[in-house]
Formats: structure tokens, sequence, C-alpha cells
């Protein structure tokens, strides 16, 4: 059995026990942090784009991962390389991850994934178990409201210091968006706004050498990499003070390979 599946957390992440839980809420979220992210929404809405009270990187009384970015993303390959050659030894040791999550978590690695039901960030990286990934999952693995929120909240509240847009192979919110290029297709209901966002990624490369719906998706998790930092003054700010980083990524169905990417600079 692989070792660092078992255990559930990187070497120097476990053990972070229970008494984080009694300066939390019941419902694991510290108050304090809300407040925090509360002024600064306040502040936004008022038209001041930075609060003048340093804005928390963790979450009060609580303790982060010890994990750096870097860390994190070489756990992540290393992860995925055991799931490539070697997945029957990705075994989870749940109910000793449960018990020592129970109380508190502390995710050292944000995934942005899409709701494929067979792209499991979990599994792609290792085998991963209960608190290791804060994960977003969506049809394109895009950012909206909710997204942006939950990614904030993982990075600015909770402490992950790493956060991965992962498109992959055969994506079918993709495959809508280059159809809408190539043949002006429509879409019922919320899925035509829903792949709106993947459209100019697909533009942009519907001229480039190789597989249009390949590049399309590489594509389209730069760019919504990119749209994080630029949308998002509390992304920013981490990234600024070197306590966080955004890369993109792409999953490949059928080798079980994942490639990391840089985000688009421009887009």
């Amino acid at each position: 059995m692989c070792g660092h599946c078992h255990d559930g957390a990187p070497e120097g992440d476990k053990d972070v026990g229970h008494d984080r839980a009694k300066d939390r809420t019941k419902d694991g979220i510290d108050r304090r942090s809300l407040m925090a992210l509360g002024v600064a929404a306040a502040a936004t809405a008022a038209g001041v784009t930075r609060v003048l009270a340093p804005f928390p990187a963790v979450a009060a009384h609580s303790q982060a991962t010890s994990l750096s970015a870097d860390d994190a993303l070489s756990a992540l390959k290393t992860g995925n390389g055991r799931y490539v050659s070697q997945p029957q030894e990705c075994v989870v040791g749940l109910a000793e991850a449960r018990a020592r999550v129970a109380g508190a978590q502390s995710p050292w690695a944000t995934i942005i994934s899409c709701a494929d039901s067979r792209v499991p960030p979990e599994l792609v990286f290792g085998g991963l178990g209960l608190g290791e990934l804060f994960v977003a999952r969506n049809a394109g693995n895009l950012v909206d409201t909710a997204t942006m929120g939950t990614v904030e909240y993982g990075a600015a509240v909770l402490g992950s210091p790493l956060i991965v847009v992962m498109g992959h192979s055969h994506c079918g919110a993709v495959s809508a968006a280059c159809d809408v290029v190539t043949e002006n297709a429509t879409y019922p209901g919320s899925i035509g706004p829903m792949i709106d966002p993947i459209v100019p990624a697909a533009l942009a490369v519907r001229d480039a050498a190789g597989d249009f719906l390949d590049n399309a998706v590489r594509e389209s998790a730069k760019r919504t990499a990119a749209r994080l930092a630029a949308t998002s003054f509390v992304l920013a700010d981490l990234l600024k003070a070197g306590k966080l980083k955004i890369v993109a990524a792409h999953y490949e169905l059928v080798s079980g390979a994942v490639t990391f990417m840089e985000p688009t600079s421009s887009y």
C-alpha cells in the first residue's frame, strides 16, 4: 500500500490535530476570517479597492499547511505519476483520515476542475485522502462568482498555497464552445450562457496547428487561471506577497497523465 495515500497527507503536514476545532464555528468556518472577508466585500461595494487592515492569509487561530506552493505542485506531480504507473497502490486510509480532519481542514492545494465524472481530482493526483485538496468542480472548469469565492476562501482563509485550473481531453463543454465557433451552434437552457466564457479561447486557437478541441481545452484553462489574479484583488495580493501560486493543467483521459502550464499572460 502506498504510504502517502494511506496516510492521507504529504510528509510534514500530518497531525494537524483537533485543537483548531475549538477556534471554529460548528461548520468549520473561522468567524474572524469571515468578518475580514465581510469588511473586504463592503469596501469593494463602496468603491474601495483595498481594505486598510491587512487581509489575513489564513484563518485566525488555525494552522495552515506547512507546504509551499512549489512543494504542493511537486506533490501533485508525484501523485499523478503514481496514479499513472501504479494505480493499484493508491489506497486511502479513510477511517484514520476522517477522524484526523473532522475538527478542521488544512488543504494544501485548490483544484478547479471539470464536473466530468471521469476526472476526480483526488484520484487523478494519486489517491489523495480527506482534507488535502480544496476542490471546485463545474462543466468546463470555469470561474463564476461561486467558484471565485470558493478559491478566495481556500487561499485567504484556509491558507491553500496553490490553485490549479485543470482542463481535460475530450471535454464536452469545450467541445460545445468549439461548435459555436465552427458551426454557430446554439444550446438550450443555461448551457449556452455557461459555455460563453470558453468561446474566446476557442476563437483564439481556431487556426492553430494541432487538434482544435485539445488546443481549446488548454487555452481555456490557461485563460481561466490568468483571469483569477486579474479579477480578484484577494488572490492578486496573495500572489504579490509570495503566498500563492496559480497554474493551469491538462488531464489526458486515456493515459491519466497531467501536464502543467503557465497561465496565459494576456487574453
